[in-house]
């Protein structure tokens, strides 16, 4: 039997929050102009320009300068940004804390803006909790580069199968695999709650 990670590194969108741009234009413009907006304006390339270390307020505002037909909403990736990021997933958080609790170090391995990372530590309070982040917009590289998974083998001080990385998205998963670390591709909040009892970092009844 081996022995079980000694560490847990947390992807943050989709894993322990909700991102859902695309649910807050629908409920703001609609979906059919949700749509065309989507079309017509490069939204997902300003946010991994974000995420990669560009200015939040001033690249947001740029883009609705490039775009007048669209600038009202376009502005709101700013100004109200923490819609798109929100609700927490609750049951995420709650194991989390389970695993601090136990006395397994928990950290974040996530693509996230420098600016919003600091405003989203104002307003999530696990937020705070990590025993250390690495921030995509910090350093101006991206899940899946190796790089920065090497950032957190430093941090840490771990690294092949003593970490155990969650993350919703498959190609961060390959990367850490590639790097010899368990990896659990989240789908749910139960299911990574089993992964975390079958490797022996939680009990059930504390999964829950």
């Amino acid at each position: 039997m081996t022995s079980p990670p000694r560490a847990v590194v947390h992807d943050i969108g989709r894993v322990l929050i909700h991102w859902d741009p695309q649910g807050f234009y629908d409920r703001e413009i609609g979906p059919e102009a949700r749509a065309r907006l989507f079309a017509e304006v490069d939204l997902e390339g300003m946010n991994i320009g974000i995420d990669n270390g560009d200015p939040w307020r001033e690249t947001v505002q740029a883009r609705a300068e490039a775009h007048p037909e669209w600038a009202d909403a376009i502005r709101l990736w700013h100004d109200r940004w923490f819609e798109m990021a929100s609700p927490a997933i609750d049951h995420s958080v709650r194991l989390m804390r389970a695993l601090r609790a136990r006395g397994v170090p928990v950290y974040a391995l996530t693509n996230f803006g420098r600016e919003s990372f600091a405003y989203a530590r104002t307003r999530y309070d696990f937020f705070n909790e990590f025993d250390g982040a690495v921030v995509s917009g910090e350093h101006g590289v991206m899940k899946p580069a190796p790089r920065i998974y090497e950032m957190v083998e430093r941090m840490t001080g771990l690294a092949g199968d003593a970490l155990l990385f969650v993350d919703d998205n498959e190609d961060n998963i390959a990367a850490a695999l590639a790097r010899g670390w368990k990896a659990h591709l989240f789908e749910d909040a139960p299911g990574w709650a089993a992964r975390l009892v079958a490797e022996g970092l939680l009990p059930p009844d504390a999964a829950r």
